[in-house]
């Protein structure tokens, strides 16, 4: 436990103090965001304010990881390194993408085409690493059996893995990246998801199951103790950016935030087998993504729009909302959505026999 709190206070210090720090640079250098001119004609005043931002979320997150290493003397294990791994790849494809918009003045970064193989190539490399590195016990950081809560008896081998791991990775970055739309949104709600992924991760660990003794209800995982620590270093940052973030935002975190928090989801996800049980506790990213959906598809069939504007934050913000209603309104139901998931969670451990 010590070690957790280590991880998140050192990670919320970075942040809290090293994201002015990053504003006065951004600005100096001129990198601000372009905003979308089909987008709300609110949104039209935060045209050049500092983005990039989520390098005080990926920076500060390796700081608390590898601090707290430091101070509790614990060993680096793959588990951690892979999430980490993940978030800084798709950090750094966001990072080209946002760099792109300030040096081209739009918009549009990268090709639509050029993200999604950034994307592959980082998920592909998680996914062919997380079925390698067994520890004492013989297992891995990741499983080839489809997982909700635990694994389940659906085997999708090693060689479906991977594709289970970009899939998954694509997904919850892309949704995250949909869901950054509003001043403090995203960042609100990746620490929500990510505080949740504490408690599991580290109820995972007290319930870890013994070599050769399966106790009732026990967890077969690698490293969730370390997982913990990643998940606490991501919050921690999470929270310090937001105290700049919030309404009115005086930096964005940009794709290099927002596809470096997704990729963590899915990561952790993934390392402590619930990965069907990260679309309930990111309920609030899955309403933005199928938002999307249900407007493409409904313009395509009916030459109409089911909504306003999609992502469905902007339709609310074009019935007359005040942004900060909407962003408030929308961390209930991404709390709602964490608070159901973790309940979730305790009740299939104490259906398999668990007790406190």
């Amino acid at each position: 436990m010590r070690g957790v709190l280590v991880a998140a206070s050192v990670a919320l210090v970075v942040s809290l103090l090293g994201t002015p720090w990053v504003i006065r640079l951004f600005r100096r250098q001129g990198y601000g965001q372009e905003i979308r001119e089909d987008g709300p004609s609110t949104h039209l005043k935060k045209r050049g304010t500092p983005t990039m931002g989520g390098t005080v979320i990926v920076t500060a997150t390796l700081i608390g990881y590898f601090v707290t290493h430091l101070v509790t003397g614990a060993g680096f294990t793959a588990s951690g390194l892979l999430v980490l791994m993940v978030m800084t790849g798709l950090g750094g494809v966001g990072f080209l993408d946002d760099y792109i918009k300030i040096r081209k003045q739009r918009s549009l970064g990268l090709t639509a085409r050029t993200k999604f193989a950034g994307q592959a190539i980082v998920a592909l490399a998680f996914g062919l690493l997380a079925v390698r590195f067994k520890n004492a016990n013989g297992l891995l950081p990741g499983s080839t059996f489809i997982s909700v809560i635990r694994d389940t008896d659906i085997s999708i081998g090693i060689v479906g893995f991977p594709l289970l791991a970009w899939m998954v990775i694509a997904a919850t970055s892309n949704a995250v990246n949909l869901t950054d739309g509003l001043d403090g949104l995203a960042a609100g709600t990746s620490a929500m998801v990510f505080g949740a992924y504490v408690v599991i991760s580290f109820w995972q660990f007290g319930n870890l199951c013994e070599p050769g003794n399966l106790e009732a209800g026990c967890y077969l995982v690698r490293d969730p103790l370390d997982v913990a620590l990643v998940a606490a270093s991501a919050m921690g940052s999470c929270f310090g950016f937001l105290w700049w973030n919030a309404s009115p935002a005086k930096i964005f975190m940009g794709d290099t935030g927002s596809l470096a928090l997704g990729g963590a989801f899915a990561s952790i996800a993934i390392v402590s087998r619930t990965e069907l049980l990260l679309f309930v506790l990111g309920g609030l990213f899955v309403i933005e993504t199928v938002s999307v959906i249900v407007q493409v598809a409904g313009f395509k069939l009916t030459r109409k729009r089911v909504f306003n504007m999609a992502p469905i934050h902007h339709h609310f913000e074009l019935a007359d909302w005040p942004e900060t209603t909407v962003i408030i309104r929308f961390w209930i139901v991404s709390g709602l959505a964490v608070a159901f998931g973790l309940g979730l969670f305790y009740a299939e451990f104490l259906s398999h026999g668990g007790s406190l």
